[in-house]
């Protein structure tokens, strides 16, 4: 007769035998996670399951997004689905920081600021599928930018190379995505809504990962989930997820040019070359960044070279810096040619509403779709000096990262970024009359406004460090028993935080989706999702909400190419005016549609 049960049953031999198969679990356990790899592997499993898992949640809501009603119960569902699915999560969360052992509570704190990250940006694209809910298309149809991107794209496939001085990476992108899923240039369109959908949801995994090379989870997370919900823009989410990485991505490259003399040769050879990779990645996928970047990067790699500390540590920094400018230069050459062919006949010329307003403001950025807002009326002014009272915050915290925090890497790094585009910033906005140029240089706002919130970050990290420690010494020295908290208090504090970060996140996403929901008004963020409608799909029908009469769909464009490389006026273009006075007013001329 077969035995079913244990040799021992009950009695305290079993209790024994129970204790030590717990033991031996936990041994198991404990083992598994201290290898170096799996913790950082599980965060990015756990960031990207969670933002492309909710945004294909969100792609079955069935709403009707050209009414308000629908659009608002769109959004509803979208935030019902993020409380389901966080809410259990955060649980989690407290339940170990208040019950769990302290390796438990670490481990657990990881996974769920992983989640929220993911979380944070599904939100963002989820919202975005309900505003294309019923259309195959893209934001913007065929055109503004996505229809430039999909000529882009359209040309790369007819085999007429690269679009000019764009970084090609995107568009690359959407050519094979195209030619691989929907038959090629026929459904480019289909092909950008797609990657919309997808790498919007991923801007905020990709954020959080790069920000814990330098931080522990939760500072990460209070960087990562802000700049991610703030920056993110659906139409084109390969941009700004490159200024987000390439801050501490610097940062570790400079702090191993400081260890540099610590190393092997063969060691900083291949540091160099996994940084030369990735930054020459991140150069095709978007370029701006690194211009506006490159002066003060420039003066950091000269101030830590090692000139002081002998021939062998010069040496190592010497391949370790060729490393990276050869293998970054190799990665990014194609575009680097283009640049160097086409780059003196590429000018910007297009000037809007963030060209026309104070050059000093640099807490907001618009699009020239600014709605019922003129540079008259926008910004609004602030109580002190025209500053609100979140500039003053955001000003007070960027004192101390810099007091406190100046020896950290970040810090440093931060502040040349920030003053390198800060200097670039001012230097076209004074020559643009002269030059009718705008050179984009109302995109510094974004990189001047995240260079300002990693540092208010890290100098609230900063003022906990120090104060904890200035407490504890003062504390000590007066002979008085520490009331500092405990680990165990520590970790409950921060999961406090960490669900007030999850909370903003849920809001702050809610808020970024909401501007795209379809609006008939062409200076609305809402055309773009509304113009996705109005294109027939593939069987020749109109999509299922098109607010098209009729159901008289535009036809798709298949003669579709990349805009030209130079404009024929060499003067300013003045976005965001609707009148001749108006336009005399803003560029000092006759309207050009005068003529």
């Amino acid at each position: 007769m077969t035995d079913l049960a244990p040799d021992v049953v009950g009695g305290p031999e079993a209790a024994q035998q129970s204790k030590k198969a717990g033991r031996a679990r936990g041994e198991n356990s404990r083992r598994w996670t201290q290898r170096r790899w799996v913790l950082p592997a599980a965060e990015a499993v756990v960031s990207v399951a969670a933002a492309v898992g909710f945004m294909l949640m969100c792609m079955h809501i069935s709403a009707n997004p050209f009414n308000r009603i629908g659009q608002v119960s769109g959004l509803a569902k979208v935030q019902q689905y993020a409380a389901m699915v966080g809410l259990p999560v955060l649980a989690v969360l407290l339940y170990s920081a208040y019950r769990g052992s302290v390796q438990r509570r670490e481990v657990v704190q990881r996974l769920v600021c992983a989640a929220i990250a993911g979380l944070a940006t599904g939100i963002v694209a989820g919202g975005i599928a309900v505003a294309l809910h019923g259309t195959p298309w893209g934001l913007g149809g065929q055109e503004g930018d996505p229809g430039n991107l999909q000529g882009m794209a359209n040309d790369m496939m007819r085999g007429k190379g690269l679009p000019g001085v764009y970084p090609p990476g995107f568009p690359a992108m959407l050519a094979g995505w195209a030619e691989l899923r929907y038959n090629g240039i026929a459904g480019v369109g289909y092909a950008l809504k797609d990657l919309q959908l997808l790498l919007s949801a991923l801007v905020g995994p990709m954020s959080y990962l790069a920000w814990r090379m330098m931080l522990r989870p939760f500072w990460a997370l209070a960087i990562a989930v802000p700049s991610a919900v703030l920056f993110l823009d659906p139409i084109r989410p390969y941009s700004h997820v490159v200024m987000i990485i390439l801050v501490p991505l610097l940062a570790a490259c400079f702090r191993d040019l400081r260890q540099v003399a610590e190393r092997s040769l063969r060691s900083a050879l291949l540091r160099g070359v996994g940084y030369g990779v990735v930054f020459g990645a991140l150069f095709l996928w978007y370029s701006g960044w690194y211009v506006w970047s490159a002066p003060g990067v420039l003066v950091m790699g000269l101030a830590l070279f090692p000139w002081r500390r002998g021939g062998q540590a010069i040496k190592r920094a010497v391949v370790y810096l060729a490393a990276i400018l050869l293998s970054a230069a190799a990665v990014g050459s194609p575009l680097l040619y283009q640049l160097v062919r086409y780059g003196q006949d590429t000018t910007d010329r297009y000037a809007y509403i963030s060209t026309y307003i104070d050059p000093a403001y640099v807490l907001g950025w618009m699009s020239d779709r600014s709605g019922i807002f003129t540079y008259q009326n926008w910004p609004a002014t602030g109580e002190l000096a025209g500053q609100s009272g979140f500039a003053v915050l955001l000003i007070v915290g960027f004192g101390l990262g810099i007091g406190l925090g100046l020896k950290n890497m970040v810090v440093r790094t931060t502040a040349m970024t920030l003053a390198s585009a800060w200097l670039l910033r001012f230097w076209f906005a004074s020559h643009m009359a002269h030059d009718q140029a705008v050179q984009l240089y109302p995109r510094t706002t974004w990189i001047i406004m995240y260079s300002l919130m990693i540092l208010a970050v890290y100098g609230l990290m900063m003022l906990v460090q120090r104060g904890s420690g200035w407490l504890g010494r003062a504390l000590e020295s007066a002979g008085a028993t520490s009331v500092l908290p405990s680990r165990k208090g520590i970790a409950q504090v921060t999961a406090g935080l960490i669900c007030a970060v999850a909370l903003f996140a849920t809001m702050g996403a809610s808020w970024n989706a909401n501007r795209y929901m379809p609006d008939p008004s062409t200076n609305s963020m809402g055309i773009d999702a509304w113009r996705a409608h109005t294109l027939v799909k593939e069987n020749g029908k109109c999509p299922k909400f098109t607010p098209v009469p009729g159901g008289s769909c535009g036809a798709v464009n298949m003669q579709l190419g990349q805009p030209p490389r130079t404009d024929p006026d060499p003067r300013l273009w003045c976005a965001d005016t609707w009148s001749d006075e108006e336009y005399r007013a803003v560029c000092g001329r006759k309207a050009p549609w005068l003529k």
